[in-house]
Parts: structure tokens; C-alpha cells; sequence
């Protein structure tokens, strides 16, 4: 399985922008208000992630008094960590586009400025969510052995 490259996020993340910003252009007036508590949930996603990482790194380490990760462990873990890290994109962009749509209309209602506040808060919890996502893998990764020097010589 190969690391999430940040440009593949960024590529998901304005796909989404747009796609959003299309839809709130047409059917804003048909959406409910925004609740703040919506980016909130992110946050606490990203926050288990963080504790995830912080829990595993040492036993991916391979420190001493840890015991190893199972494998079929490693691999939930890593899916937990993707899965964070492509949903941090995916809702950055979902409320990235929603901003674009509200910031010129800001003064407008208090219902878009309530609006603009859940934006940015949501914004901000996605992008938390997408680094602790991509913490969390790159703490999966299993630190190179003395076997694996010796297997890069060889293929040289």
C-alpha cells in the first residue's frame, strides 16, 4: 500500500470545492442552517486519530516493553488513517466551497453569518482531521531493519 501524497488530498479537496460551490449556488435557499457542531464532529475524529497515533507509534517502533502491532491490527489502523485523511479533504473542500459561496454575501442575513462561522469552523476541524490522518500513517510505518539495508545492496 503506498503513502497518501498531500497532492492527491489537495486534488480531492477542490474537486469537491467545486462541486459544492455549484450545488450551494443553485440550492442555498433550500438548505438548512449550517450547525457549527457539524465541523465539530471532525475534530473529535481527529483528535481519536491523534490518540491513535500517539498509542501505536511506539509499538510500530518497536520499542523496547511494547508489544508488536498484529498485522491484521496494523492494517485496521492504516485504514483508519487513510480513510481520515481522504475525509478531511473531501469535507475541506465540502465547506470550502460553501464558503466561497457565502463570503460575498456575508452582510446579507445573520443566517449567513452563522453560515460563514460554521464554514470556517468546519474548515479548520477538516483540516485538523487530515493531518492527524496522515500522522496516523506515517506512524504505521515499520521502522527499515538490518535485513532491509542488506536487501537494497543486493538489488543495486
Amino acid at each position: 500500500m503506498k503513502p497518501t501524497r498531500i497532492r492527491d488530498l489537495v486534488i480531492v479537496a477542490v474537486i469537491v470545492l467545486v462541486l459544492v460551490h455549484l450545488l450551494v449556488r443553485f440550492n442555498y435557499d433550500s438548505l438548512p442552517q449550517m450547525p457549527i457542531i457539524a465541523g465539530l464532529v471532525l475534530l473529535a475524529i481527529a483528535i481519536i486519530d491523534a490518540l491513535l497515533a500517539i498509542a501505536f507509534r511506539p509499538r510500530f517502533e518497536r520499542r523496547k516493553g511494547t508489544t508488536p502491532v498484529a498485522a491484521v491490527t496494523a492494517l485496521r489502523v492504516l485504514a483508519v488513517a487513510k480513510a481520515s485523511a481522504i475525509l478531511g479533504a473531501l469535507m475541506l473542500g465540502a465547506w470550502a466551497g460553501l464558503l466561497a459561496y457565502l463570503l460575498p454575501r456575508e452582510g446579507r442575513s445573520e443566517v449567513i453569518a452563522h453560515d460563514v462561522t460554521s464554514s470556517i469552523v468546519g474548515g479548520l476541524c477538516a483540516v485538523a482531521l487530515a493531518a492527524a490522518g496522515l500522522w496516523l500513517e506515517h506512524c504505521c510505518r515499520v521502522p527499515k531493519g538490518p535485513d532491509d539495508d542488506a536487501d537494497q545492496d543486493q538489488k543495486r
